[in-house]
C-alpha cells in the first residue's frame, strides 16, 4: 500500500508491517494521486497537469493539457489558478461556461508494463462527458455520459478501467461498457440489460446488533471487474460503535444469469460468499489472482480497501484502510499506520 503524506509517498508492507520510503529527492508537495496501475501513478500537479509518475524511480510521463480535449459537444479552457472553463459546444456555435477546479478531478489509469501501452481516463466530477487518452496522442477524445446515450446507460456513478475496457454504474443501475481500443474512437460493447438491478435489502438493524454498533454512519456502492469481465457490485457501510472502533461490512453481488433470458423479469443480484482463488482491490476496482501474487503476501477471498468515493467526490471523505475476508466477515486494520501523518493512500499491486 501506497499511503500519501505532505511532500511525499511510504510504501507500507502489511506482510512485513514495515514503512519504506519512496524515492528521497521527488518532492510530490501539490500533487494529487488519482489512481495507480502497477508501480505507475496518475497524478495532477500544482499546475493541473496530469502526468504519469513512476514513484520508486521518479520516472516522469507528461500528458497532454486537459485543453486539448477533442469531441462533438464539449471544451476545457484554462481559467487561472487550478480552473477551468468547461463549455457546452451547440450546433449554432454558441458556448456557455460553468467553472470547475481541478479538486473535482477524477481519474483512472492503465499501463502495460511489458509494451509501454496505456490509456488515462479522466472526468470532472458531475460533468457529462469523460476524456481519454492512449500512448502516443497528443490530446483527449470526448466521451459523452448523456448525449446521444441511451436512457438508462446515461450518467456515472462508479468507473473501472481494466486494460482497454472502460466499465461505468450508470444513475439508472445498469453497467456501461467501452471497449477504448480502436484507433477511431471507443466502441459501445454494453450488454443488454432489459431492466435495471435490483440489489436485495441489507439488513441493517441486524448487522447493527451483530457488531454491536449504535447506527449506520457511511455506505458506497462500488462496481468491480473480475479477471473473466464479469461485473461485480459492492456494497460497502462503516459502523459507528459506543467504542473508537469503526467497523466496516461488505456484501458483494453479480447479476443472476437469468436476467438476460426473455422469459423472466427477475433482475435480483445473487450474493457472493466467495471469491474463489481471487482478491478484490476495490481501490483498483479490479479482482486477481492470488496465485499471480502469492509472494507478497495477498490472501484469496479477501477485499483491500481504502475509500468508497475515489471516483465520485464526497463532501466527508473517509479514508479508512483495511483489509475484509469475505468468508468471516470480519476486518483487520494497521496500527502502525496511525503513527503516519496520512492525507491519502491507495492499495496497489507492484509489478
Amino acid at each position: 500500500m501506497l499511503s500519501l503524506e505532505e511532500g511525499g509517498c511510504r510504501l507500507y508492507i502489511p506482510e512485513e508491517d514495515r514503512v519504506y520510503d519512496t524515492t528521497k529527492s521527488c518532492d510530490f508537495s501539490g500533487y494529487r494521486f488519482l489512481a495507480n496501475s502497477g508501480k505507475w501513478f496518475l497524478a495532477v500537479d500544482s499546475r493541473s497537469r496530469l502526468v504519469i509518475i513512476d514513484v520508486f524511480s521518479e520516472e516522469r510521463i507528461d500528458l497532454p493539457p486537459l485543453g486539448s480535449i477533442k469531441g462533438d459537444f464539449h471544451k476545457v479552457e484554462a481559467a487561472g489558478d487550478k480552473k477551468f472553463d468547461v463549455m457546452f459546444i451547440e450546433h449554432i456555435g454558441f458556448c456557455s461556461g460553468v467553472i470547475k477546479t481541478v479538486e473535482d478531478l477524477r481519474g483512472l489509469l492503465w499501463v502495460d508494463d511489458k509494451s509501454g501501452e496505456y490509456v488515462v481516463v479522466w472526468q470532472f466530477e458531475g460533468h457529462e462527458f469523460v476524456g481519454y487518452c492512449k500512448k502516443g496522442d497528443d490530446h483527449y477524445r470526448e466521451i459523452p455520459t448523456k448525449i446521444g446515450v441511451p436512457r438508462d446507460l446515461q450518467g456515472i456513478n462508479d468507473m473501472v478501467l481494466k486494460g482497454y475496457s472502460l466499465y461505468w454504474f450508470t444513475k439508472r443501475e445498469f453497467v456501461r461498457h467501452l471497449d477504448l481500443s480502436g484507433e477511431d474512437g471507443y466502441k459501445d460493447v454494453s450488454e443488454n440489460h432489459r431492466l435495471p438491478m435490483w440489489m436485495p435489502t441489507l439488513g441493517s438493524k441486524e448487522e447493527c446488533e451483530r457488531l454491536g454498533a449504535v447506527k449506520t454512519i457511511a455506505g458506497t456502492i462500488n462496481i468491480a471487474v473480475t479477471t473473466s469481465g464479469e461485473a461485480l457490485y459492492v456494497h460497502s457501510k462503516a459502523y459507528e460503535t459506543s467504542t473508537l472502533e469503526r467497523p466496516r461490512t461488505f456484501h458483494v453481488y453479480k447479476r443472476d444469469p437469468k436476467d438476460l433470458h426473455p422469459s423472466t423479469n427477475d433482475t435480483r443480484l445473487l450474493e457472493l460468499d466467495s471469491l474463489g482463488d481471487e482478491a478484490l482491490f476495490l481501490d483498483l476496482g479490479i479482482t486477481v489472482k492470488v496465485e499471480a501474487h502469492h509472494t507478497i503476501g495477498i490472501e484469496p477471498n479477501y477485499i483491500y480497501f481504502t475509500r468508497g468515493d475515489r471516483n465520485r467526490r464526497r463532501r466527508v471523505s473517509c479514508l479508512d484502510i483495511c483489509v475484509y475476508n469475505l468468508a468471516t466477515k470480519t476486518n483487520k486494520r494497521f496500527p502502525s499506520l496511525s503513527n503516519l501523518k496520512v492525507k491519502d493512500a491507495q492499495w496497489f499491486l507492484p509489478s
